[in-house]
């Protein structure tokens, strides 16, 4: 199969494009025929070493935990889904090694779940990781109920956007942290926006004077200490990008694979009340673009790798 590999850690130019062997399909997994994979910055920091010290690593490594696709085969004891599905999947392992920028990917059924019907094969993609993060942190970093106010950092962003739409369908009252260039969207969404940046505490205070009830972090840093000092008394905070935040009484939250929260997610996606924007498509063979892009930034919405397929059936190599 043609596949994005990386045989060391370092920049967007350690990217290979070629042919790996196909991938084995063991008995709880399915062999996924690839559409989609977005791009997440754990991609890029994982392909620069940063996760190194929690992760290990089997080079080549294939990058990407995001997908959407088409099963071809399912394993010898799998009953949940059958040739011909269409699926979304947050494919993480516990090391680096198969991911999702290739052609298949086999998949552990305990990482995927139906596609979307209303979503394109680039927005389902998108889904998966940002949504399950947001999803997670909310329902059980933080415990968001009906009519508390939540603060969310990078509103504007794969995560960010995505919180503020949950925590709108749970009920809440959402600021959200974004650029100007971004408040409209922010404001689509459900949000109250707020420009990040100095004066961010006041900027907040603003709206809501006695504090936030949560606040969900997802820069760490100052970011971090701002949020913990808007918060009510027994307010909660969580962050997925500084484990610092236990310092303050907060939680950690690495995102999980989980089908029921992601079947959960594909549901509230069709219901219309989750929508994920694409913001540009790369080939496979352009991923290293890909990761240029998705690192430089600024992006609105999910950079995302397409994989094309001739119109005739395709089945890997025997």
């Amino acid at each position: 199969m043609k596949a994005i590999s990386y045989r060391a850690y370092g920049g967007p130019e350690v990217l290979e494009y070629g042919d790996l062997r196909d991938p084995k399909v063991g008995p709880d997994s399915v062999l996924v025929k690839v559409r989609a994979a977005a791009v997440n910055p754990v991609d890029w920091k994982c392909r620069a070493g940063h996760l190194d010290g929690v992760l290990d690593t089997v080079f080549p490594v294939v990058p990407g935990w995001d997908v959407s696709g088409v099963v071809v085969q399912p394993g010898g004891a799998v009953t949940e889904f059958a040739v011909g599905d269409e699926v979304i999947g947050y494919v993480r392992e516990d090391f680096l090694s198969r991911g999702t920028f290739a052609e298949y990917v086999a998949a552990p059924v305990r990482t995927l779940a139906r596609k979307p019907r209303n979503l394109t094969w680039e927005a389902a993609a998108g889904l998966p990781l940002t949504g399950l993060t947001a999803y997670q942190v909310l329902h059980r970093g933080l415990g968001v109920k009906r009519g508390e106010t939540v603060l969310v950092h990078a509103a504007a962003g794969g995560v960010g956007s995505v919180a503020v739409q949950l925590a709108r369908h749970l009920g809440a009252r959402v600021i959200g942290t974004a650029s100007e260039a971004n408040h409209a969207y922010v404001r689509s969404l459900g949000g109250e926006p707020v420009t990040y940046g100095e004066g961010l505490a006041e900027r907040v205070r603003g709206l809501a004077p006695e504090g936030v009830d949560a606040a969900f972090d997802t820069v760490g840093g100052d970011t971090l200490r701002i949020s913990a000092d808007l918060l009510v008394p027994d307010g909660r905070l969580a962050s997925i990008a500084d484990g610092d935040v236990v310092d303050y009484g907060g939680r950690y939250c690495f995102v999980r694979p989980d089908t029921e929260d992601l079947t959960r997610l594909a549901d509230l996606a069709e219901q219309g009340v989750v929508s994920v924007r694409v913001a540009e498509t790369f080939p496979l063979d352009r991923a290293a673009d890909a990761h240029r892009r998705a690192e430089a930034g600024g992006a609105p919405g999910k950079i995302v790798v397409t994989v094309e397929w001739p119109d005739e059936p395709v089945t890997p190599d025997a």
